[in-house]
């Protein structure tokens, strides 16, 4: 069983500053991954020519399960206002994760993370790019679970915070969260935390130890999955870790074999 989670950067490639599909879809089918996560994840954005990426990225793995949960709707950076509802968005473009499966989906549940209050420093790659102060978006936890060859196995994407602090606030959150899935538990996604600080908050066993960002040289891992330590031996142990180079994104994409 492959798991994978991957940043997209809403499928842009720094090379050209272009959202192409068709190459979305093939650096997606490379990672020939059973469970993705993914974050920073458009649809209906003019930006990204109006795609679901998430349902592009389910196409590409063969994968018959997949959700796309929006954190905002509009585009964050310019105008976006946070959901009033899970089902909020719908003909506008939204923006936020998805979660991808191999496996039959027992059942999909959604947390809600708030902002940060606060604006805070990034740094935005690519042409026109640099140091800019933003304001936080609210994020959100998709949750699903699953039915696999090793039995029930509860996922989880997220995309936290880069607001140092903040983000440590909302992973506490998404624990207990997921506390009250069946176990065993793996939580996939961008942390924006390196992995010391992600493993000591959670107490939760790093699958891989890799750096992930940025894609060219990273330098640190910023990309975890995570699996919680309660009945963690009904999972197969780890024989493989991976980030491999992509046409697309400033992160690389995190891979685990597990079995």
């Amino acid at each position: 069983m492959r798991l994978a989670t991957f940043n997209l950067l809403h499928g842009r490639s720094l090379t050209d500053g272009l959202v192409d599909p068709d190459r979305l879809t093939a650096a997606v089918h490379a990672l020939d991954a059973d469970i993705l996560a993914l974050q920073e994840v458009d649809r209906d954005q003019s930006r990204s020519g109006h795609h679901d990426l998430t349902t592009l990225a389910a196409h590409a793995l063969d994968a018959p399960e997949h959700r796309f949960a929006a954190a905002v709707v509009g585009t964050p950076g310019e105008h976006f206002r946070p959901l009033r509802h899970d089902d909020d968005g719908h003909g506008e473009p939204c923006y936020g994760i998805g979660l991808i499966s191999r496996h039959p989906v027992r059942s999909w549940h959604v947390t809600r993370l708030n902002p940060a209050p606060v604006r805070s420093p990034i740094y935005a790659p690519g042409p026109g790019g640099g140091l800019i102060l933003l304001r936080d978006e609210p994020r959100v936890v998709l949750a699903a679970v699953l039915d696999t060859p090793h039995g029930p196995l509860t996922v989880a994407a997220t995309h936290l915070s880069f607001v140092p602090g903040w983000n440590a606030h909302q992973l506490r959150r998404v624990v207990r969260a997921l506390r009250a899935l069946p176990a065993p538990r793996i939580l996939l996604g961008d942390l924006n935390l390196p992995a010391g600080p992600a493993r000591l908050l959670t107490g939760w066993q790093p699958l891989a130890r890799h750096p992930t960002y940025p894609a060219t040289a990273p330098r640190v891992q910023l990309d975890h999955i995570l699996a919680d330590p309660h009945d963690r031996h009904r999972l197969p142990p780890v024989t493989a870790t991976a980030t491999p180079r992509s046409t697309i994104s400033d992160h690389r994409p995190l891979i685990v074999d597990l079995g």
